[in-house]
């Protein structure tokens, strides 16, 4: 049953881990754990959380634009898989409600217009090959659980080997067999 809704899974997981612009401000005040705790560290310069779904495949991940500071890069990815690992292992029904409703808010407010419905509908056919009416995408997010978050990330993001890319100054970023290693199965 959970392979069905995995979609639905990962987008209210990454919309929960969310996003933060130190340009933007507002650290204190963001649902998001881990955007209060990149404003309190002042790293990253920003991140964001993306999920992008297919019929058959996806990407799902994070991504943070770093100052050349020496510490700057591995601060921004251990926050980041630290966040997956404490979600995978005592994410709350609190938090994973907050997370639905702000999927759902984003998801309706991004069809706005004609322009925005007729992405939308491509976006559907790609990923379910026909078009989903809301309610069903209303319950496919209400069905998400913790339990079932948890078992969507154990199957597609523990012990899979991460795609990691680095632009620009990346004399700060990790080993990849630590970064790997920081991916095998938390331990419950």
């Amino acid at each position: 049953r959970h392979a069905r809704h995995a979609q639905a899974v990962v987008s209210t997981q990454s919309t929960g881990v969310g996003s933060w612009n130190r340009a933007e401000g507002g650290g204190k005040t963001q649902p998001s754990k881990l955007a209060r705790k990149m404003f309190e560290q002042g790293k990253p310069q920003s991140y964001m959380s993306f999920n992008t779904c297919y019929k058959d495949t996806g990407l799902w991940g994070a991504y943070g634009v770093c100052e050349r500071q020496d510490d700057a890069v591995r601060v921004f990815i251990d926050s980041i898989q630290g966040e997956w690992r404490r979600l995978f292992r005592s994410v709350s029904p609190g938090e994973v409600q907050r997370a639905k409703n702000m999927l759902k808010t984003m998801l309706l407010s991004q069809c706005d217009g004609t322009t925005a419905v007729c992405e939308d509908i491509g976006r559907q056919m790609l990923t379910y090959g026909r078009r989903i009416p809301l309610a069903e995408i209303d319950a496919r997010i209400e069905a998400v659980t913790p339990a079932m978050l948890k078992r969507v990330m154990g199957e597609y993001v523990y012990d899979r080997d991460p795609v990691v890319v680095g632009l620009g100054s990346t004399e700060g970023l990790p080993d990849y067999g630590l970064l790997k290693n920081q991916m095998s199965s938390p331990l419950d």
